[in-house]
């Protein structure tokens, strides 16, 4: 019965939140690494890849039709991304939508030695990814005080 209430919560989306914000930091920290490397591709997690994914998980769960066994890490946040392979097509698309096209051809700028490395851009990355991780942090922490408070039948901390 536990366990069925906790996975009625969200706890399974905010567990699913930090592992791929975990997994996104490590990647964003080897870009920063890999700075001064000529060359080298930075490489990321796409964030959208991983909202989509776990919008139908949490759907497909409110609906009765989630299999606690597909829930492999490498199921959620797929979309692996490196400096090539954009689609950065305009045609067709709102104002909104080809402003952020044009934000995104950004992020494929070369410098001299080759790499798409902008130190700028990673560190702000990292910022909001880690602003992410302690938001999903924060609300699982105030989950569990909220479970806690219910099994002891008490408002007091």
């Amino acid at each position: 019965m536990l366990g069925s209430i906790l996975e009625s919560s969200a706890l399974p989306a905010l567990e699913q939140t930090i592992q791929f914000a975990e997994r996104r930091h490590a990647l964003l920290a080897t870009n920063i690494a890999n700075a001064s490397t000529p060359g080298y591709k930075t490489r990321d997690l796409s964030l959208k890849n991983f909202q989509a994914s776990l919008q139908e998980a949490i759907a497909a769960a409110r609906n009765g039709q989630f299999d606690s066994t597909a829930t492999e890490s490498s199921d959620l946040g797929n979309g692996l991304t490196g400096g090539a392979g954009r689609n950065n097509t305009m045609a067709g698309l709102s104002k909104s939508q080809a402003m952020q096209n044009v934000r995104e051809s950004m992020k494929q700028i070369l410098f001299h030695d080759g790499s798409d490395i902008g130190l700028e851009t990673q560190v702000t990355e990292i910022s909001k990814n880690q602003s992410m991780h302690s938001m999903a942090i924060a609300v699982m922490r105030n989950q569990m005080q909220q479970f806690s408070m219910a099994i002891r039948e008490s408002v007091n901390v």
